[in-house]
């Protein structure tokens, strides 16, 4: 059956059009991406160890991860700076050798502070990754296939998720330690990938600075159009944080084993596998505006359903299945707009301020989600994150009548815009930017 597939002509032209013409570099990218998600336990299974194993407090677990996704938060600033500074490759290489050794160290950490730092560490360095290869795939691949570009490696991400995490469950039974260690390597491997593999792909300073101004974070954050899509992604962000965090707490007080826990958050992995391809060629050629808000009421109303769960893992996985599809449409449809909003020459800040939104919601989301489920209860909980979806589906609505979104699928109106009217008094460098290490 499996050569049967392999060999379809159907199958085949499928595949070539899906995955074919993309550059070498990319591809490298790719496996290095998928290395590291192979064995990115610690964030999927970090509040179910504290909690579980260490006997924390879910406020506490909501706390510590608070401080992974502060630390995330202080670095997508940061890391965009050096993305455009000193470049992509030594930001992306130096931030998954931080991940590496701070990793490991966390698995052998005791006590509360103690833990909490190196948290808030681990959070720093594995964020920094972000800006870097978000810039790099939007360096080296041509624009009109940057969308399918970002939903391949999106899709790389969730197989070695999905796979990863389905496996951790097992491990875990054995003890905890074993998954710092094994994400450790894992990220190590992405590492040596990255720094023999991928060149330095920064446009070079001179023609970037004939093509358009220097742009400043004062600049990006002025940029209204592309701060309003950075909001929306913040909400959805909080929603969908609630997976990693409260949704195991709730599922062990119904009583759920973590190896259950495994294999229900693991379908998420799984279905995007399945989907991703499939889907994001459905969307090709449909309204952006449309899919961006329709993701939007699948994500949050796919948490919302978790209320009705009660102790059935099976009604579990349906809700994780609904909100699986949401993101499966979101993720690469808005990485696609983010790219074609950012200029050439300042990929790395607008990149870094779009990952903030991603990174605040690791800071905010845990730390509200878990004090919620502690004091008001799970419907609550899961009742706001089916209004949030529903606030962020009606502001891409309204975001993109106003900016005429095209019907066709295309971009909002008038992005070229961006690329150049950047005006010389809002080129302002703000203070972090002062912080970036000696030679930067």
């Amino acid at each position: 059956m499996l050569f049967t597939l392999v060999t379809n002509p159907r199958i085949r032209r499928m595949v070539q059009e899906t995955a074919g013409g993309l550059p070498r570099q990319f591809w490298w990218l790719w496996v290095s991406t998928l290395v590291n998600r192979l064995g990115a336990f610690v964030v999927t299974f970090l509040a179910l160890y504290l909690t579980s194993s260490r006997g924390y407090s879910a406020s506490y677990a909501g706390l510590v991860a608070s401080l992974f996704g502060l630390g995330a938060a202080v670095s997508s600033i940061v890391a965009g700076v050096l993305t455009d500074r000193i470049g992509r490759r030594p930001t992306l290489v130096g931030a998954q050798l931080g991940t590496a050794l701070f990793t490991a160290a966390l698995g052998f950490t005791d006590g509360q502070v103690a833990i909490a730092v190196v948290a808030f560490l681990v959070g720093f360095c594995n964020n920094a990754t972000r800006p870097a290869i978000s810039a790099i795939i939007a360096d080296i691949v041509p624009a009109a296939d940057r969308v399918r570009a970002y939903s391949l490696n999106f899709w790389a991400i969730n197989l070695g998720f999905g796979l990863s995490s389905a496996v951790a469950g097992l491990i875990a039974t054995q003890g905890y330690l074993t998954l710092f260690l094994l994400d450790a390597v894992s990220t190590l491997l992405c590492a040596v990938v990255i720094f023999v593999k991928i060149p330095e792909t920064k446009p070079d300073a001179p023609a970037a600075q004939a093509d358009a101004p220097a742009v400043g974070l004062v600049t990006v954050i002025r940029d209204r159009r592309f701060m309003s899509v950075v909001g929306l992604t913040l909400l959805l962000a909080l929603v969908m944080q609630q997976a990693s965090t409260t949704l195991p707490v709730d599922m062990g007080e119904q009583g759920i084993t973590s190896s259950q826990y495994g294999l229900v958050i693991g379908l998420n992995g799984l279905l995007i596998v399945l989907l991703q391809i499939p889907l994001t060629r459905w969307v090709e050629g449909r309204s952006r505006t449309a899919m961006l808000a329709a993701a939007a009421l699948l994500i949050g109303w796919g948490f919302g359903m978790t209320a009705l769960a009660g102790s059935s893992a099976w009604l579990y996985a349906l809700t994780v299945a609904v909100w699986t599809v949401g993101e499966i449409l979101y993720t690469p449809t808005l990485m696609g707009l983010v790219a074609e909003l950012s200029p050439t020459h300042a990929r790395g800040r607008y990149q870094g301020v779009y990952s903030l939104s991603w990174s605040l919601a690791l800071f905010l989301g845990p730390a509200v989600g878990g004090v919620v489920l502690d004091h008001a209860g799970g419907g609550v909980l899961w009742g706001a994150c089916g209004v949030c979806g529903t606030v962020a589906a009606a502001g891409y609505a309204v975001l993109g009548r106003r900016t005429g979104a095209a019907a066709d699928g295309g971009p909002f109106e008038a992005v070229e815009a961006v690329e150049v009217a950047v005006p010389a008094a809002e080129v302002a460098v703000p203070a972090v930017e002062g912080k970036a290490p000696a030679g930067a």
